[in-house]
């Protein structure tokens, strides 16, 4: 039998914090590698330097998060929403971003390398200086939707 979401349990590697609603919490920091937040909501949320390898969030939603430095290597993030997230310096390394929206958000300084990105919506995302997926080419100032 799967095990149930526990909403109320502490940040933790491997937490099952499916489809809960985690909005405007702060977990900067917070060690959560290989964690389930599938279905889950953190809208305004800080997770600032938090560690998230690994984790499954697929359909999660952080709009307006705050994920400055966050390491989300090899993590799934399919139809995930980062409307307007901030994802300045954030490791993508080989995540799983097909059909991930991340209209207007900041993903000044991130590392995409190996990132899968199809379907994913970078309309009006800020790309100033991250690596892409090829992990060579750095996107110029003033990349803006797409790495120039």
């Amino acid at each position: 039998m799967p095990a149930l979401a526990a909403c109320t349990a502490p940040a933790a590697p491997e937490v099952n914090w499916r489809r809960c609603l985690l909005d405007g919490r702060d977990f900067s920091g917070t060690d959560l590698t290989r964690a389930n937040l599938r279905d889950a909501s953190f809208q305004r949320a800080r997770l600032g330097q938090a560690v998230m390898i690994g984790a499954d969030a697929t359909d999660a939603r952080f709009l307006s998060a705050d994920l400055t430095g966050a390491n989300l290597t090899e993590a799934t993030l399919r139809e995930t929403d980062f409307t307007r997230a901030t994802l300045r310096d954030v490791k993508l390394i080989r995540a799983d971003l097909r059909r991930a929206r991340l209209f207007r958000a900041d993903l000044s300084g991130a590392d995409l390398s190996g990132a899968e990105l199809v379907g994913a919506d970078f309309n009006g995302a800020i790309l100033d200086g991250a690596r892409w997926t090829d992990g060579e080419r750095i996107c110029a100032a003033g990349s803006i939707g797409t790495c120039q």
